[in-house]
């Protein structure tokens, strides 16, 4: 397999993807309070509330917000093993 900077993104991008949804999984149905404590914790960088620009003409918005948890930097750092030693 051909390794490029596209293939780590995608690799990087579907761990974290998969961390995050294994995360808000084990919060929701964690049957302990210190487990929903460790994983609910998360770090949310972006724009919040979006940008907007009104020109009377047109209006644009742009915002974005990441979500990491615990478990989205696990998927990543294995995204980035798995690509390693594939």
């Amino acid at each position: 397999m051909k390794k490029s900077g596209w293939t780590l993104l995608g690799f990087i991008f579907i761990g974290g993807l998969l961390g995050g949804m294994l995360g808000e999984i084990l919060t929701v149905f964690s049957p302990s309070e210190q487990i929903q404590t460790i994983f609910a914790k998360s770090l949310s960088p972006g724009i919040d509330p979006p940008l907007t620009v009104n020109l009377i003409l047109i209006k644009v918005t742009l915002g974005f917000l990441f979500k990491i948890n615990l478990l989205t930097i696990l998927g990543i750092l294995l995204g980035i093993y798995l690509y390693k030693n594939i």
